[in-house]
Formats: C-alpha cells, sequence, structure tokens
C-alpha cells in the first residue's frame, strides 16, 4: 500500500484482526437464503460471527463458476465463536431474512440450510418445525448435508465493502488473499449495508486505523 500521510494511532487492521478466534476455536455454518451478498453483510455484522465467505454448494457440477453454476446455490458461509452465538442464533436470523414459505424460482437462489453435522441438521429439522407450527404455513426451505463449498469469485467476496473502493482498496492493500477471511472485512462489509447498531460501529472504529478518507466514507454510507 502507498504510505499515506496520517500517523497510525491505533492497532493495524491485521492486529484486530490477529485476536479473533481462529478455526480451530470456532464453528461453521453454510445457508442459501437467495443472493448471497446480503446474507454475507447480515452475518458479518452479527457479533460472535468471525469470519464470512460467499461461494457455490448443494450440486453435482465440479468446480462451478458464477457463469458455470450448474445445479448449485449461491450460499454464505459464516465461521463463527460458539461461545458468543449459537448455531440456533444464526438459524433465527436465516430464517427470519429469506422467503421460507416461497418455492424458488431458480435453484440458485434457494432457500436451504446445508448441514456441517447430523446435530446443525437436527436443529434446523426442529426450528423449521417451529415456524410451521407458529405460522401455520408450509416451510419450503430445504435442509441438506453439505457435501462442498466453493469459494465464489473474488470480486462477489464482501460485495457491499466493494462498492466502497476507497475502503476495500485499502484493506485488500493490507490484507492481500487474506482480505476474504477478514473479521474487520467482514464487520465493514456489514455496516455499509446498514447492520449493526452504533455502539458496534464505534467501538470498530476506535481500535482501527484505516485512513480518514476511508473512515469517512464508511460513515457517509451509514
Amino acid at each position: 500500500m502507498t504510505p499515506s500521510a496520517y500517523e497510525p494511532t491505533h492497532p493495524t487492521a491485521l492486529a484486530v484482526d490477529a485476536e479473533a478466534p481462529g478455526p480451530a476455536a470456532t464453528a461453521s455454518a453454510t445457508f442459501g437464503m437467495g443472493c448471497f451478498w446480503g446474507p454475507d453483510a447480515r452475518f458479518g455484522a452479527m457479533p460472535g460471527v468471525v469470519r464470512t465467505r460467499v461461494g457455490y454448494a448443494g450440486g453435482t457440477e465440479p468446480e462451478p463458476s458464477y457463469y458455470s453454476l450448474g445445479d448449485h446455490t449461491e450460499v454464505v458461509q459464516v465461521e463463527y465463536d460458539p461461545e458468543t452465538v449459537s448455531y440456533e442464533g444464526l438459524l433465527n436470523v436465516f430464517w427470519a431474512n429469506h422467503a421460507p414459505f416461497s418455492a424458488p424460482l431458480k435453484r440458485q437462489y434457494r432457500g436451504v440450510v446445508l448441514a456441517h453435522d447430523d446435530q446443525q441438521r437436527e436443529t434446523a429439522a426442529r426450528t423449521r418445525e417451529e415456524l410451521e407450527s407458529q405460522t401455520g404455513k408450509s416451510v419450503e426451505t430445504a435442509i441438506e448435508t453439505l457435501d462442498r463449498f466453493y469459494l465464489a469469485e473474488g470480486y462477489h467476496q464482501k460485495y457491499e465493502l466493494r462498492s466502497t473502493p476507497v475502503v476495500a482498496d485499502e484493506l485488500e492493500d493490507t490484507y492481500g488473499d487474506a482480505f476474504v477471511d477478514s473479521t474487520v472485512a467482514a464487520r465493514l462489509n456489514g455496516f455499509v449495508a446498514g447492520h449493526g447498531d452504533d455502539d458496534e460501529r464505534e467501538a470498530l472504529f476506535a481500535q482501527l486505523d484505516i485512513s480518514p478518507a476511508a473512515l469517512s466514507e464508511v460513515r457517509r454510507r451509514l
């Protein structure tokens, strides 16, 4: 990254990420909720979510891509800290933020829980039954076991943040390939999409050394 004129007064974004729980301390969840850009931002702003990424899953096409998706579905994969947020807590967000009572017009955008293990599958099935009981409606959302997750192309990752290029460019220069799995990038991606509350946003802003221009652009999007 080109040296900037400001003097950082806080730890770098990399240092903030270094404090986040590593993969050994997190669990993963995978959901299809329509276009994956919105869910990526929504979960990214959620306390307890450590990393997010979007991709393709649920089908048989080998090595799918956006323009050769085959029978796969757009999905968001979430790494979360089970000590802060439960899988059921993630499911509550999932059920509330897609159209569970409507059959999908395209498999690409269907609602689906792709469970990582039997316990997740059982929890998803129970909460689906509870939703049907509460509403008296039949839930069309599928519950399946995840076979394989294929990472989507870079331009889909943290899409809301990429639409704020002065911020995304600065962070990508800092992170390189690690941008996709950055906790900071996940949070900012959610914040610029309007998720999170003021206290959560200000707490993160106070930790970061991003340039005044980048921080101003984030605030402009709020």
